[in-house]
């Protein structure tokens, strides 16, 4: 299993957003330039992000993204879920009868353990703890 760019860019936008005040509205032109993520790609990163009511999004002059809540309360795993979908291991995770030997399969049982273990390590850490943690590098609007 590997982050898709499209996980990877949704990150490193909600982190630029973690790093402004709650309720800072940051176009999208600034998060695209200061995180290498193409502009046409983050508009559809943002619609997702917006449905899952991470972000809300204003259009016109003044406009852009904006955390829906703050980012306290809002973790990777939330952010990964409302990209990727629900995270998944293994087919049989995601329904136990794709496999009937899910009962008894000792490797289903290390899938549903490492899966758990992986939500977890996500879940534990909010946008603004992983913000302080890279040392709060806010960054100046462009000009």
């Amino acid at each position: 299993m590997q982050l898709t760019m499209m996980g990877e860019y949704a990150i490193r936008a909600m982190m630029h957003l973690s790093s402004r005040p709650f309720g800072t509205m940051v176009p999208i032109s600034e998060v695209s330039a200061l995180w290498d993520i193409p502009e046409s790609f983050l508009r559809k990163i943002s619609a997702q992000l917006a449905k899952a009511r991470l972000i809300t999004t204003q259009r016109g002059v003044g406009g852009g993204l904006s955390l829906a809540r703050p980012a306290e309360e809002i973790t990777l795993l939330d952010v990964m879920e409302a990209i990727e979908g629900p995270l998944s291991l293994n087919k049989c995770l995601i329904n136990p009868r794709v496999c009937s030997r899910t009962g008894w399969c000792a490797v289903h049982l290390l899938w549903s353990e490492g899966q758990e273990k992986l939500k977890g390590v996500l879940r534990s850490r909010s946008l603004a703890e992983l913000a302080l943690l890279s040392g709060d590098r806010t960054v100046e609007p462009l000009q």
